[in-house]
């Protein structure tokens, strides 16, 4: 007699996965903190200058300046940390204070777009220059292609294959497909050591390296005209063997801020990271 028969239904079994947790700006700015490899200061203008650091984050934009264009391209792809490297609301400290106070209708359009579109705009600037190596001038080099003729003890310098200061200037001008770019000094003078300082690190910083024997061309990104561009024009109508090539302030550092999205994909996972570069506020007219 045939007992009871049990037919068990083998199918592949479904188990639900657990939902991914979403990060909060706060989370993130801390990893970063943690993996930047220098002690984070307590003076430093690389704070969250606008939005609630509890915000989840759906993505990461790297940028060098968290433009108005800059934050509308970031937010139709969903990146909503934007890590800027320079300030956001026109001053070093980014204070807005004083926009408040006049009820200024630029900085108040910028604010409002951030809150509207839950945006957080964190500034990393003081640590990634700090970082060793620099972060923007890792990324410049790897841009120019430069790494082979960079000084081991001091990565500012280079000693590149003898070329013009104009055919320089005009191969970082395509390089970096910079639309305004400045020359100092005589056009054809024979080159093969440069400097380079990105950004707009003074007068002070500049003199320094152009007292040095081994410098021929100072690269930098801005200055004040009767600074160091006033200097150089002096020294090259006295004879000396000096140029200065003014690329802006944003296409000096750019590759730097490309280069931090690419080191931050190395540790923060689960969260889309992309680089939204800043486009050069200036322009030629036909």
């Amino acid at each position: 007699m045939l007992k009871h028969l049990v037919w068990i239904s083998v199918a592949p079994l479904a188990f639900a996965q657990a939902p991914r947790e979403v990060p909060t700006a706060r989370q993130i700015i801390e990893q970063i903190k943690k993996e930047v490899g220098v002690p984070w200061r307590d003076q430093t203008v690389d704070t969250i200058k606008a939005g609630d650091p509890d915000t989840p984050i759906t993505g990461i934009a790297t940028t060098m300046m968290a433009t108005y264009d800059v934050l509308e391209r970031a937010a139709a792809r969903g990146l909503n940390l934007v890590i800027t490297h320079e300030p956001t609301f026109y001053s070093h400290q980014d204070g807005v204070e004083v926009f408040q106070q006049e009820n200024d209708a630029v900085w108040a359009a910028k604010d409002k777009f951030i809150r509207d579109h839950k945006m957080v705009v964190f500034r990393f600037h003081d640590h990634w220059h700090m970082r060793r190596p620099d972060g923007i001038m890792q990324g410049m080099v790897k841009a120019l292609g430069w790494n082979k003729f960079q000084d081991a003890s001091m990565p500012s310098l280079f000693t590149i294959p003898e070329t013009s200061v104009d055919a320089l200037a005009g191969e970082m001008k395509r390089k970096f497909k910079i639309q305004v770019l400045r020359v100092v000094g005589s056009r054809d003078l024979k080159v093969t050591h440069v400097a380079m300082l990105p950004g707009a690190g003074g007068p002070v910083s500049h003199r320094r390296m152009l007292k040095r024997d081994d410098v021929e061309v100072l690269v930098i990104g801005e200055v004040p005209e009767w600074e160091t561009i006033e200097y150089v024009a002096d020294a090259a109508s006295q004879g000396k063997r000096k140029a200065l090539i003014l690329m802006g302030h944003i296409p000096s550092e750019q590759a730097g801020m490309e280069n931090c999205a690419d080191w931050l994909k190395t540790f923060v996972k689960n969260v889309k990271i992309g680089f939204v570069p800043t486009a050069e506020p200036f322009w030629m007219p036909r």
